[in-house]
Parts: C-alpha cells; structure tokens; sequence
C-alpha cells in the first residue's frame, strides 16, 4: 500500500487524555504523559483521519499529550527498526500490513487479550487476518487497520465522453483502442509519476503489478508468487510486462513517467483521462472532477479483469518497548469504534468497521465491484510477497514502462533477489 507524500520529522501535538479502562471511557492519570505516535502518510487523507481521530481521543481522555510525527516515506521502515534497537522510537507507529508486519513484529506488540474480544469484533475479519502470524486473525493481530484500501483506477468520464470512449475497458486490448481515441482527442490517456507517493524518485509500480498478476493468476494461484513455485521469470509475468511496457511505446501514457511528480495534477485538470492510484486520493479526485470522475478495475488481462485489490493496508502497531502501554492500547481500541468510523470516513476513506458505509460515491463504487459485480477481492501484491522483492521491483520494473530496460532483465532481478531470501521466507505457506 504504498503511496504517501513526503513530509519529513514534522510534529503536531494534541492534548488528549487517558482513562483506566477502554478507548471509550473517561478517566485520569496521576500525571502527564505524552503518547508519541509515528506515521508516513504526509499530507494524505490518511494523516487527516489519524490527526481527527487524536482530536476525537482528546474530547474523552484528559491528561494525555499525543505527539504525532510524520516522518519521511523513503526511509520509514528503516528509522522504525533504529529506533527499536535503541528503544527510543514511538507509541504507536503506522505499519504495513501482510509480510510488512511479519517482518518487524519482533517491536511490534501482539494485541490478543491486551484488546477486548468485542473490539476486534467489530473489525472486518478480512482486515484482521493480514495482520497476524499465518495470516490467521485467531493468532492474535500486530496491528489495528486504520481503513480498507483499494488500489484502483479511475478515469473522466467527461473526457471519455469527448473522445468517444463510450465503455469503460476491461481487457488490454479495449485499453489500447481507448488510449487511441484518447490521444486524438487531445488527452493524455494515462499519467504516471511519482506524485502523491515518493517512495523513490521513480513511480512506485506495484499497483499496476498487483494488476498485471491478477490479469494473469486466480488468487489460489499467488502464493506461488512467494514461494517460488510460479518464479518471476515466468514466461507469463513476461508477456503481461512486455505488454504493459506498450503503454508508453505507443503513446498511452506521459512520456516522463520516469521523472513527473504532478501527475495527480494532470488528472485532476482533466488533461489525463484515467490514473491507477488508489482510495488515499479519492476525496481528493472527486472535490476537484465531481460527478466527472468515477472508479475502473486497471484492465491488464487478455480477457475481463474479474478481480479487484481490496485490502487493509496499514494501521497502527504499539511498539513492544512502549513507555505507556495503557494509554496507547486505549488509543488502539478507540479506532474500533462507530465513532472511529465515522471518522475515517469523513476523512474520504473505507472504515473497516463492521456495519459503517462510505459516503464518498466512488469509494462505494470500488465496494460494488466486489459486493454486485462478484470480482475477487485480492490483497496488495507487494504486501504478499517478500519485501526484499518489493524493494527490487520498486526500483526495476518502472523502467521496464519507460523502455530503458527489457521485462526479462527486471524480472531476473526479482528472482535473484528472490533466491537470495533464507529457505524460511520461501515456503509454501506464510510465516
């Protein structure tokens, strides 16, 4: 789930308070204390929902500073692991779900029997069951899902409507008769960059990857993936690279996808029609597109796409050598509520709150893929396979759209990093 704007060591801090009991009770300390939080979502929605979310926290507890500090995306995961030697990091810290939270979960603290029953409860079982060992919600979770996130597309209808696009696409090769009719109308078909989640300087591929494999494999099919029984060198990974790399070849896309940073900006003027980003953006497409903008399933198949990412992909851990557990599991607990939901919700994104909706009508339009039309609900790709080939891909497979380098040479990169992991990160089955 990776997608947030760099916004490096800024600190805002809220006065919140502490009761003896659950998030929803009230109470008071013998004397103050402050509750570092950390996150990497900058200026996202995300970081919206966790700042009103302290607010909120702070109208019930008394006696409680909460520091929230955000901290750069590039280099999170790696301050996060520094700080746990020296056990001077934070509270709370967002955290990855899927092999993210298994990999650092030696400073993360398991939350069975420190959360009422009745809290996790009331949390999508779905959600839950990434962030626990196995990916069995029973083992107890590592994290509270602070949303359900979809990566996903999303296009103009206006600009659709004057070239003459008249269905949405849903194989590959609708897209590329679409991005011609784009193109003579005077639109970018595509924007890619870096803008909006400067995980590196290049823009971060895995959504469109999570795309490629679902066009390619059923769900059965991915743990393959990681255990290495489908490699990545596999003449079908290739052949969906080799057709995705066509995008920009035949003028689909920008022709910087390598170095943009305002492709949000295109999208937003209309001067792109489609962008493949995910629900951390909707609220900020549809303040600026309205009715014009509505969500699609990226169409990188030969045949109709009939899945559709859908995951918690992050939320927030208590770190193992917190120095006030009570009130960070209060906080923890607090997130599980309606009132929680409401929220996150008013922030433009998905609670994965049992019995809450979303009022953001292309949110509701990502939920109805699964709900009405039936697709598949996949996890995050890059939060199933090993981070060490996450990190590989991140840094070889945007060149693989630009042109600069083959889909064999990206993947034999993925597979050397691959066969490089210890036995115990390439079994058959999830750690």
């Amino acid at each position: 789930m990776r997608r947030w704007t760099l916004v490096a060591g800024v600190a805002v801090t809220a006065m919140l308070a502490t009761a003896c009991g659950g998030g929803s009770g009230s109470g008071s300390t013998s004397s103050p204390v402050t509750l570092t939080i950390w996150h990497n979502y900058g200026t996202e929605q995300n970081a919206t929902a966790l700042q009103n979310l302290a607010k909120a926290f702070d109208k019930i507890h008394k006696n409680v500073t909460i520091n929230v500090v955000s901290q750069p995306a590039d280099n999170y995961f790696a301050l996060l692991q520094a700080a746990a030697v020296s056990k001077t990091g934070p509270d709370l810290a967002v955290m990855w779900t899927g092999l993210f939270t298994i990999q650092y979960k030696d400073f993360l603290t398991n939350l069975k029997g420190k959360i009422p029953e009745s809290s996790f409860a009331r949390i999508d079982p779905a959600a839950l069951k990434w962030t626990s060992d196995k990916f069995d919600a029973s083992n107890g979770p590592y994290v509270i899902p602070l949303e359900n996130q979809f990566y996903i597309g999303f296009y103009n209808k206006a600009d659709f409507t004057k070239a003459g696009v008249t269905s949405v696409p849903t194989t590959w090769d609708q897209l590329f008769a679409a991005c011609q009719k784009l193109k003579a109308a005077g639109f970018m078909p595509l924007t890619y960059g870096n803008g909006g989640q400067p995980l590196g300087a290049e823009f971060y591929p895995w959504y469109d990857m999570s795309y490629m494999m679902i066009g390619q494999y059923p769900l059965t099919e991915w743990q393959k993936l990681y255990s290495g029984q489908i490699p990545w060198t596999s003449p079908a990974n290739a052949a969906q690279l080799t057709t995705w790399s066509k995008l920009h070849s035949q003028g689909c896309t920008n022709s910087d996808v390598l170095t943009k940073t305002n492709n949000l900006g295109d999208f937003e003027s209309g001067k792109a029609a489609m962008i493949v980003d995910g629900t951390w953006d909707t609220q900020k497409f549809t303040q600026a597109l309205g009715s014009k903008v509505a969500a699609f399933v990226p169409p990188f198949s030969s045949t109709p796409v009939k899945g559709v990412v859908e995951f918690a992909g992050d939320g927030l851990s208590m770190t193992t050598y917190s120095q006030h557990p009570t009130q960070a599991l209060q906080f923890l607990n607090f997130m599980t509520t309606p009132q929680a939901a409401q929220i996150i919700n008013a922030a433009g994104l998905i609670p994965a709150i049992l019995g809450t909706s979303t009022s953001n009508p292309v949110n509701q339009e990502m939920l109805n893929f699964v709900d009405k039309d039936h697709m598949t609900a996949y996890p995050m790709l890059d939060n199933v396979v090993q981070p060490n080939v996450v990190n590989t891909g991140s840094k070889e497979l945007p060149s693989v759209l630009n042109g600069s380098i083959s889909p064999s040479s990206a993947l034999s990169s993925l597979q050397t990093t691959f066969g490089q992991l210890p036995a115990d990160q390439r079994s058959t089955s999830y750690p």
